[in-house]
């Protein structure tokens, strides 16, 4: 006959495998909310500054008045694409909110946009041929880059989810 103690039988170690899991599910859920709360902070942050953007965009109109109609323009067209870019910047983050994942070609959207508004802000300053150069080279890696991520996307393409729903794809 062999005693055994009650850390050799097989449930007396069920508490501690509960506190762990317990634990465990309790760091997830609190990291969850954490996020989701710094998230929302952060969408209201972009939508305040998107608003004062519009607001600072019409007050720009002014410009239009008092200068010449192709150095107001132009102020103005900066100001709409910087909004555009703060745009996508939200759009970022509202994927993140809904996907749980950060899309590649959410990022290279934004970024093309921003270096679009730099090649017209360094085209309407009168930039040299050669930031021309290296804007432009930026922006073709760029392009490529989207095509790539795009193309081999790990998400369903839409063509393919529409083949799924009317039952024409093969597994």
């Amino acid at each position: 006959m062999t005693h055994t103690t009650l850390e050799q039988t097989p449930g007396s170690s069920w508490p501690k495998r509960f506190i762990g899991t317990i634990t465990a599910c309790d760091i997830v859920r609190a990291w969850e909310m954490g996020t989701r709360c710094i998230l929302s902070l952060l969408t209201l942050a972009i939508l305040l500054g998107l608003a004062g953007g519009v607001v600072r965009t019409f007050l720009d109109l002014r410009l239009l008045l008092s200068n010449e109609v192709d150095v107001a323009l132009r102020h103005v067209l900066v100001d709409i694409l910087t909004l555009l870019a703060v745009v996508e910047v939200l759009k970022t983050t509202l994927a993140y909110c809904s996907d749980g994942r950060v899309w590649v070609t959410f990022i290279i959207d934004t970024v093309l946009v921003v270096m679009l508004t730099e090649v017209i802000t360094q085209w309407f300053a009168g930039g040299a041929w050669e930031q021309f150069a290296i804007l432009g080279g930026i922006l073709l890696t760029l392009g490529l880059l989207r095509i790539v991520a795009v193309r081999y996307s790990p998400a369903p393409t839409m063509h393919a989810q529409q083949a799924n729903q009317l039952g024409l794809a093969f597994p």
